[in-house]
């Protein structure tokens, strides 16, 4: 193995790729791991999760590797692993799960409750998730490999479609299961709030599972643009302040069968400053009686940068009592990517989700991370996948 080099978070709106340790079968707290493997990065890609980190917006520290978003290939192998072998090819879920607990017996993977000591779920590079090293690097470790690791079954095919299965790691997951708890299935009418690439990942996801009609709103004009391109009703929402007046004029009825939220804490109002429960009071008030809303934005416990003390500490202003009087079902969380990625990897593989063109995903190489970060912060209607080893231009 070559010298290390990954994407390090030094402070709000700065990040460096810089020279860092070698990859090893060690837990965060030093202890040697059998049931882990090395992996060679092939893809990372920058998450508007690492985003809300990189603008200051968690107690993430200085120092901090970045990525959890990794597709690789392993190249050491933990004496403990039983079904992978050096140079298999493996999508990585964010979340990392020991397998053998509760939670992960039963599938929600997305709070182990034996890898971070801290609180349940654990993720690679990411504040208060167990101290794991993030992937957005030349190498990474990967523990308990077997339960986490999914295999590609051929290299080759693999890597000729590595732009649509290195979104395996994260969003088309992440966005299928924000559709999933919605309750969209065929004919569904669907809103999904926030057009950047884990909304589309929900659109697309709402789309393969038979809705009739996929919504998605925004104010940003580029990513609307983007969004009809590829096959969605756009809702421009610098046009109004009413929701339901503007799905209504697209299909005719002010409500949605179903809703999902993709914005999260950082979501901005009218007036331009930040709402971090607009949009979950939005999804009350459009989505019918006895719908459901998926929430896979993310949320956070401590908001450093929030707009008042109680949002400062995850308490947000919502109408819940007109969610509990339309009997309305919510479902917040991480993703358990396990319960979904090898049935969205087949998608991928029989030409069913495109979803490499639907978030336009675009590669960039490692070192470029950091001009990466700053035009996603923009706005712009791409979904940036860092090329350590140069293997996806080639």
């Amino acid at each position: 193995m070559t010298s290390n080099r990954g994407v390090v978070y030094l402070g709000p709106n700065e990040v460096e790729v810089q020279n860092i340790a070698d990859a090893k079968l060690e837990a965060p707290d030093g202890r040697r791991i059998e049931h882990g493997v090395i992996l060679k990065v092939v893809s990372t890609n920058i998450c508007g999760s690492d985003q809300h980190m990189v603008r200051g917006r968690t107690t993430a520290e200085a120092g901090l590797v970045l990525g959890h978003e990794i597709t690789g290939e392993v190249i050491e192998v933990g004496r403990d692993v039983e079904m992978l072998a050096v140079g298999d090819l493996v999508s990585v879920p964010f979340n990392v799960a020991c397998g053998r607990c509760r939670c992960c017996r039963s599938q929600d993977t997305g709070v182990c409750l034996t890898v971070n000591p801290e609180r349940a779920g654990g993720a690679y590079g990411y504040v208060d998730m167990g101290g794991w090293i993030g992937g957005q690097a030349h190498y990474v470790t990967i523990p308990y490999a077997d339960f986490n690791l999914l295999k590609f079954p051929d290299k080759d095919q693999a890597l000729s479609k590595i732009r649509d299965l290195t979104m395996l790691s994260d969003i088309l997951p992440t966005g299928f299961h924000g559709a999933m708890q919605a309750g969209v299935g065929v004919g569904s009418v669907v809103y999904v709030a926030g057009a950047g690439p884990v909304g589309l990942a929900a659109a697309a996801s709402a789309r393969i599972l038979g809705a009739a009609v996929v919504l998605i709103g925004d104010f940003n004009a580029e990513r609307l643009e983007h969004a009809a391109r590829v096959g969605f009703e756009p809702v421009d929402l610098s046009k109004g302040d009413n929701l339901g007046e503007l799905i209504a004029e697209i299909i005719g009825t002010p409500e949605v069968d179903a809703a999902i939220d993709a914005v999260g804490f950082e979501a901005r109002g009218h007036a331009g400053g930040e709402q971090p429960a607009i949009v979950l009071n939005q999804m009350m008030e459009i989505t019918r009686v006895a719908g459901s809303i998926g929430i896979p934005g993310l949320y956070v416990t401590e908001d450093p940068g929030a707009v008042d003390a109680a949002a400062k500490q995850g308490s947000l202003s919502m109408r819940f009592g007109l969610g509990w009087a339309k009997a309305q079902s919510f479902h917040t969380g991480q993703t358990p990517v396990l319960k979904y990625n090898r049935q969205l990897m087949q998608a991928i593989l029989h030409e069913r989700l495109p979803i490499a063109d639907i978030v336009n995903a675009t590669i960039i190489p490692l070192e470029d991370a950091a001009r990466g970060y700053a035009s996603f912060d923009k706005g712009v209607a791409q979904k940036f996948v860092l090329d350590p080893h140069g293997m996806l231009a080639a």
